[in-house]
């Protein structure tokens, strides 16, 4: 007798595995990078690695969601709008990146960290070619096939820093296997699902993009300065040596937590918009997702303080704690991140960069107010103030999941 396999947790695990294996490569670079760059060269690519990242974030704009969400009619006229769009403004952001890691130099006179922010601008000339075939394969459900170019393509740049750091040890083998993969993601996906402009569906209005984008992109930005912020403050406050050992850290804590957040955002939209019951929908991914997590940041929390320095070096044993704590915040990540793609879905796009503020600005506050007290601190803080911000912010989609079925019952 077969088994039936949810569609959200056969394609959960698709991209699950996609990002486990990316982060089992990453964790093969942190080893690597801990034997053989010093704590101010990590502190510097880290530095790099949030500025281009939280550029980066402007990428995700609402235009392939937008396209994800179109009706058939209006498709070939949107893809059209939409591709004119994608390379406008990567462009755009290219030429912004390039001139910010101009004023660095100017600045900073760091020349390594200007080098580095402007080998990431690379990636937005790859970029637009290939937005439009990602946002239509999503829709025709190759979801499974997409994770797998995602991973592909993510396990190649670490295996390819590993390499780096090993012959050629300085700052940028964290950041040039980024430029230097861009090209397979961009055959793979024009591979995956091929398009091409049809000038005689004409162009969409640009309206409905500006509409739901903006929000979208102004949640996306805030989403970047919650996750990479906090290392320009470390790194503003304390030096690059302290933020050197802060990436260590929250890379190795968090890994977990923004592997399954990332590959069940990706997930989760596609499957609401195309649920006739997104209570139910939801009420299902949180219990799969939930159930898939749990486990293993609690075995990984448990696990630290053996295996952190047994892969980073009996110098790097003090991190085993900051790893624990920081493992279990993947538990209320991912019911933010259902709560936030439940907004997503019922275009209450306003609501969820309101309270992403709300978070960012908490975590923030927090990395701010226990720097002077050290890294265990502010792992401890964050992990408090992230569990009780994000399930506060999440009782409208917990309370939409959960109550239709007590009412029912």
């Amino acid at each position: 007798m077969s088994v039936s396999v949810p569609p959200i947790l056969s394609n959960l695990l698709a991209f699950g595995a996609s990002e486990i294996a990316t982060k089992l490569s990453r964790l093969v670079v942190v080893v690597a990078v801990a034997r053989t760059l010093d704590l101010t060269e990590i502190g510097i690519a880290a530095a790099a690695l949030a500025t281009g990242d939280m550029l980066k974030s402007l990428t995700e704009n609402g235009i392939g969601q937008r396209l994800i969400a179109a009706t058939n009619l209006q498709l070939p006229a949107m893809c059209n709008r939409a591709h004119a769009l994608f390379w406008i403004w990567c462009l755009g952001l290219f030429f912004v990146q390039a001139a910010l890691a101009l004023i660095l130099w100017f600045v900073t006179k760091d020349a390594a960290l200007a080098m580095l922010v402007l080998v990431l601008a690379g990636e937005y000339l790859f970029m637009p070619g290939g937005l439009v075939q990602v946002a239509l394969a999503l829709r025709s459900g190759k979801l499974k096939r997409i994770a797998a170019i995602a991973g592909t393509q993510a396990v190649s740049a670490n295996m390819l820093s590993v390499v780096l750091a090993l012959i050629w040890p300085s700052a940028l083998v964290l950041v040039l296997p980024r430029l230097l993969t861009a090209p397979f993601w961009l055959w793979s996906v024009r591979r995956l699902h091929p398009w091409k402009p049809e000038p005689a569906a004409g162009l969409s209005e640009i309206k409905p993009f500006f509409a739901f984008g903006g929000p979208v992109l102004a949640t996306e930005i805030v989403k970047a300065a919650r996750l990479h912020a906090d290392k320009l403050i470390v790194g503003a406050l304390l030096g690059p040596q302290a933020l050197g050992m802060y990436f260590m850290a929250f890379n190795a804590g968090l890994s977990i937590a923004t592997s399954f957040s990332t590959a069940f955002a990706a997930v989760l939209f596609p499957h609401l918009c195309s649920s006739p019951d997104r209570s139910a929908a939801l009420r299902q991914a949180l219990g799969v997702s939930l159930s898939l997590v749990a486990p293993v940041v609690v075995l990984q929390a448990l696990l630290a303080p053996w295996y952190v320095p047994r892969l980073l070096g009996e110098g790097w044993a003090d991190l085993a704690e900051p790893v624990s704590i920081l493992c279990l915040a993947a538990i209320p990540t991912m019911i933010w991140t259902a709560a936030a793609g439940w907004f997503r879905a019922e275009n209450k796009t306003g609501l969820e960069l309101r309270a992403t503020a709300i978070l960012t600005t908490a975590l923030m506050a927090n990395t701010i107010l226990m720097s002077p007290f050290g890294l265990i601190a502010i792992a401890y803080g964050y992990l408090a103030t992230s569990t009780a911000v994000m399930l506060i912010l999440s009782r409208p989609a917990l309370a939409a999941a959960f109550t239709p079925a007590l009412v029912k019952a």
